[in-house]
């Protein structure tokens, strides 16, 4: 069985901590392997600042033409490997081939958009600010940065910090989720052959001890963190009470409204994919799906694809939806499903008690669909992250935009109509970072930052594109002048 070793100065190193925890396959319960997990972490933590520190010394004094080099290797050993790595995906997080091919490609993107910091990270100059006196704006690096990243897509979520971190002259320390290491220990193996200097990038197991040696210590400048609401609130309050830069993406309860002139077949099948894929555990994942003036033809629509959605091992071609990351992740959406029941709401597909033939102890939740929740209750309100599906009726768009806008998160919010009118009106109204339109899941490219509000991101500056440069570099003014007598002496 394997057990995980960090990365850190150039090389790896079995953790300082005794103390494991065994990673699960989500559909076998097969164990693929052990990370360190306990207080001793800390101690892995402090060795990697240290390294990193070090080697910020030369690398941010790197030209960025040369910096990038290496992001140029690394996009295409990822792709020379983009299989097997996505086959690590499914077998640690359980999402099917082709949402974990999705998801590295995604990756691969952002890594693209990061050789571009050369053009990304030019400032600003303006000759004869006054008389004889020039004022310009440079950006230069913060120092060592370190992410928190999540379980639910463990190939991407750190592309969109690290090759932003690095080519704007940053070191860089990666905490995986410990639910699902294995992903960014194959990465960092391809790392290892990009050429980068020792400890400009390092690899840190652990759970909640790693994550408060990161927040705590006085070195580390910046903070990048993708996870739940309450989990993200903590981050930013701790790590902001230490004086660092903070971006924290938090969860969501992301609503999806139909209106009566959109095209119902695409629209059907847009939205099971959006509620139902990587098994509702993503940030951009519909929740609640309003229809406006349905007749029941919606209704009927969306049980019916829901219903025969294949559901099994993600390595097996044919499935279209995983299972939960863990047990305890399937009791408690089953358990909010027994609460959404007993605040007055109907179970018109119930996916509870799902067994998978060969995959009996998998966690496995089938496609879910409730209806009839009242709009005042916990369950319109709670983040499941699980493939459950809320249907609310409501009479116009005005209604629909103020159930939204009227909700703690903010992280997405779509419309499906054939109305520019309308369309125009709920972009410009709907209180979310990201809006779809006739899109299911409006997931930015990497070229734009992956945008949130309210609840859903507690910061300034998101991660990917021109914000992330932005965020992994600060500003300095320089205000010049060089009068005429000095110029003479020369």
């Amino acid at each position: 069985m394997k057990v995980l070793e960090n990365y850190i100065n150039g090389s790896w190193s079995a953790s300082k901590e005794n103390n494991y925890r065994d990673v699960i396959n989500p559909a076998t319960q097969e164990v693929l392997g052990r990370v360190p997990y306990g207080t001793h972490t800390a101690t892995d933590v402090a060795n990697a600042v240290e390294a990193a520190s070090q080697a910020f010394k030369a690398w941010s004094q790197v030209p960025v033409m040369k910096r990038v080099q290496p992001l140029y290797k690394l996009k295409q050993l990822l792709e020379e490997h983009a299989e097997d790595i996505a086959r690590t995906i499914t077998t640690e997080c359980g999402k099917t081939l082709a949402e974990s091919r999705g998801e590295l490609q995604r990756a691969i993107e952002n890594v693209e958009v990061a050789c571009g910091t050369p053009m990304l990270i030019q400032s600003e100059f303006s000759e004869n600010i006054a008389g004889g006196i020039d004022e310009f704006m440079i950006r230069q690096p913060l120092g060592v940065c370190a992410c928190i990243a999540p379980f639910n897509f463990p190939g991407m979520i750190p592309f969109w910090f690290l090759p932003y971190a690095i080519a704007c002259g940053n070191t860089f320390i990666l905490k995986p989720s410990e639910k699902v290491p294995l992903t960014m220990t194959k990465v960092f193996g391809l790392l290892e052959q990009i050429d980068l200097p020792k400890g400009v990038i390092s690899l840190v197991h652990g759970g909640k001890e790693t994550v408060d040696a990161l927040l705590d210590h006085p070195e580390v400048r910046a903070i990048s963190f993708v996870g739940s609401s309450n989990i993200a609130r903590y981050i930013y309050s701790r790590a902001a009470a230490n004086g660092k830069r903070v971006q924290a993406q938090g969860g969501a309860k992301n609503p999806v409204v139909i209106l009566p002139d959109a095209d119902i077949d695409m629209s059907v099948q847009i939205i099971a994919d959006s509620v139902y894929g990587c098994a509702g555990q993503r940030c951009l994942a519909a929740s609640n799906i309003i229809t406006v003036g349905d007749n029941g033809n919606i209704k009927d629509a969306l049980y019916e694809s829901a219903k025969n959605r294949k559901t099994g091992f993600g390595l097996d071609e044919k499935m279209e939806m995983g299972p939960v990351i863990s047990m305890e992740s399937r009791v408690r959406v089953e358990s909010l499903i027994d609460k959404a029941i007993h605040e007055g709401g109907k179970v018109l597909l119930d996916g509870r008690n799902a067994k998978i033939d060969g995959f009996e102890q998998g966690n496995f939740i089938r496609p879910t669909i409730l209806e009839g929740l009242p709009l005042q209750g916990e369950t319109v309100r709670t983040e499941i992250f699980g493939p459950v599906m809320s249907l609310i009726e409501l009479n116009t768009v005005d209604e629909a935009l103020d159930f939204i806008n009227n909700g703690q998160y903010g992280n997405m919010a779509c419309l499906f109509t054939s109305s520019g009118a309308n369309a125009r009106k709920f972009r410009s109204l709907a209180n979310a970072g990201n809006i779809g339109i006739n899109i299911g899941v409006a997931a930015p490219m990497a070229q734009f930052p992956f945008s949130g509000w309210k609840e859903s991101f507690f910061g300034d500056l998101h991660g990917q594109g021109r914000h992330a440069i932005e965020f992994f570099t600060q500003t300095k003014i320089v205000v010049e002048r060089w009068p005429k007598e000095w110029s003479r002496k020369f």
